[in-house]
């Protein structure tokens, strides 16, 4: 089964930020953010134990609280398991990260990957939203920018462990789907060359958007397409930095792509059109991408997110914008008349 056939809606909600990425969020803010998301219709949420150290999945279990079960979808990840213990935040290991949750909780996050971590990661995570079952599990972060060179033998103890508990918990009907919930596409690739387990899809951050997608449009969406499968596209703003926020790649934006956002905004501008309404609909023009999950942290850009989807983006925007070879020759762009 795709995570096409699972997920309500091509726009989703990335609940990152409710565990304090990049700052100290107001809970009644947190809350409204997520209240603001349901009222508007959208039904499938994405969380993690590492946003925060728990963090997003205590505030988004208490926004959801009440709401009908059978009405949304949820997925969270495994791969690291939060403690009681207490550690000193700004001496955390996050690989490229670096202190984007700095505001978290100071629980200590322990990197595990293996088969019992992953049943102790997906309990922990049901008493933390205060559910009863998870529909989708992504294994997370088993990439490079986390674990640098030692990423395969991080990946192949995940093979080992999580792969293997989670494709019989979705035999069994415990949970719908899993696959990978990571910001590089070699993982990916890697998984879906194996001949067994099988993922239902993953979750790709950063690397399908308008300022990098090369990679994954000419090496991953083909084997995602022949595997009939369904790839979450996160991080549609590149950290925001498509949408004039300071950083790319969680940490500041360098001068390059500064420039590129620069030349992409120049076009949007003379078209009238928004960042956020090409970088989404970019996204969601690939035949592969199932869903599209922005990050929000205040009411307003849930707003400002459909309207993005709504806008009618001119075929002559993308074609300036490829012939400026801002994005690739062979990228999907949305069909308009």
């Amino acid at each position: 089964m795709s995570l096409k056939t699972i997920l309500p809606g091509k726009l989703g909600f990335g609940a990152a930020p409710l565990g304090n990425m990049f700052r100290d969020i107001p809970e009644n803010e947190a809350l409204a953010t997520v209240s603001a998301a349901w009222d508007s219709g959208i039904r499938y949420f994405d969380t993690a134990p590492f946003y925060g150290a728990g963090l997003a999945e205590l505030r988004l279990g208490a926004a959801l609280a009440g709401r009908p079960r059978a009405d949304y979808v949820i997925s969270t990840k495994v791969g690291r398991l939060i403690l009681d213990e207490i550690e000193d935040v700004n001496a955390r290991d996050l690989g490229e990260k670096g202190g984007v949750f700095k505001y978290g909780r100071p629980n200590r996050i322990v990197n595990d990957y293996s088969a019992d971590a992953t049943l102790r990661s997906i309990e922990d995570s049901l008493e933390r939203l205060s559910l009863d079952r998870i529909d989708v599990v992504f294994v997370h972060d088993v990439a490079q920018d986390f674990y640098g060179d030692e990423w395969l033998g991080v990946f192949d103890t995940a093979r080992k462990g999580a792969f293997k508990v989670l494709d019989r918990l979705r035999d069994e009907g415990v949970i719908k789907a899993w696959g990978l919930g990571v910001n590089r596409v070699e993982p990916i690739e890697l998984l879906l060359a194996l001949d067994a387990p099988r993922p239902n899809g993953c979750l790709l951050a950063g690397r399908y958007t308008l300022l990098d997608h090369a990679h994954a449009l000419q090496r991953l969406m083909p084997m995602v397409a022949e595997h009939e499968l369904g790839l979450i596209v996160g991080g549609p703003y590149s950290s925001g930095a498509l949408v004039g926020g300071p950083n790319f790649e969680y940490a500041p934006a360098p001068p390059e792509i500064i420039e590129k956002v620069a030349r992409i905004k120049a076009i949007a501008d003379r078209h009238r059109i928004s960042m956020k309404a090409a970088g989404l609909q970019f996204a969601l023009a690939n035949p592969a991408v199932a869903a599209v999950i922005p990050g929000a942290s205040r009411p307003d850009r849930i707003a400002a997110d459909h309207a993005a989807l709504a806008e009618v983006v001119p075929a002559a925007f993308w074609s300036e914008l490829r012939a400026a070879c801002l994005i690739h020759p062979d990228a999907p762009v949305p069909e308009t008349d």
